[in-house]
């Protein structure tokens, strides 16, 4: 089988050039993701600067226990987008399959959880805006922008896990139209890309907004 009849666009000399193309395409794609979830670290950071105690007040109106257990979904959806890289590296198609899948099922139960997690904020109260309800000490203002923080990075970050998901989705079919083989399966290659590089988001987002001040 030529490599026409596998994937090669008519533009490269080869399938690795190809796929080292697609590869540099992401990384380029991924360093303004990062300038942009940059930018809101650091609006973060000086925030949380200015207002600690007011953070680390709405922060522990966050439960650890929930962001710990979803963490740990993201970390193991990871590992199955690894194993599915690796099976695509040696033409296991039904393990791709599987693996892709089951990197899938792990965003959607972090996305439920996400989703009940936004629902209880929504019957306390905390969700910014009129309707805001805190009864701390702290001035309601500063607590209420902690959570303006908390909803548009967490937000962004579900976001960017919905997209990853259509981006495996569309990998599944191109695996299961026989599409992807050892020598191209770039488009398992870079959707696993974005979907680790979303995964290392959360895991910035994890400690920044759950588990500020508590050792305390």
């Amino acid at each position: 089988m030529s490599e026409h009849t596998t994937g090669l666009a008519h533009h490269f000399d080869d399938l690795d050039q190809q796929h080292k193309a697609g590869q540099l395409g992401m990384w380029l794609f991924l360093v303004t993701e990062i300038m942009f979830f940059g930018g809101l670290f650091a609006a973060y950071a000086i925030y949380r600067h200015l207002y600690p105690v007011a953070f680390a007040e709405g922060s522990h109106h966050l439960d650890m226990y929930i962001g710990t257990f979803n963490t740990i979904i993201l970390i193991g959806s990871s590992v199955t987008m690894v194993l599915a890289v690796h099976a695509a590296q040696t033409g296991n198609r039904r393990a791709i399959v599987l693996f892709l899948i089951l990197t899938i099922l792990l965003g959607g139960v972090f996305l439920g959880i996400k989703a009940y997690e936004y629902h209880h904020k929504w019957t306390e109260g905390m969700i910014p805006g009129e309707g805001f309800r805190h009864v701390g000490k702290q001035d309601p203002g500063h607590v209420q922008m902690f959570f303006i923080f908390y909803f548009v990075m967490t937000g962004m970050h579900a976001l960017h896990m919905v997209i990853g998901v259509g981006l495996l989705a569309a990998a599944i079919y191109v695996v299961v139209k026989g599409k992807v083989t050892p020598r191209h399966y770039a488009q398992v290659d870079i959707a696993g890309l974005y979907w680790h590089f979303v995964d290392l988001v959360w895991i910035f987002l994890f400690p920044l907004l759950y588990l500020v001040d508590r050792h305390k």
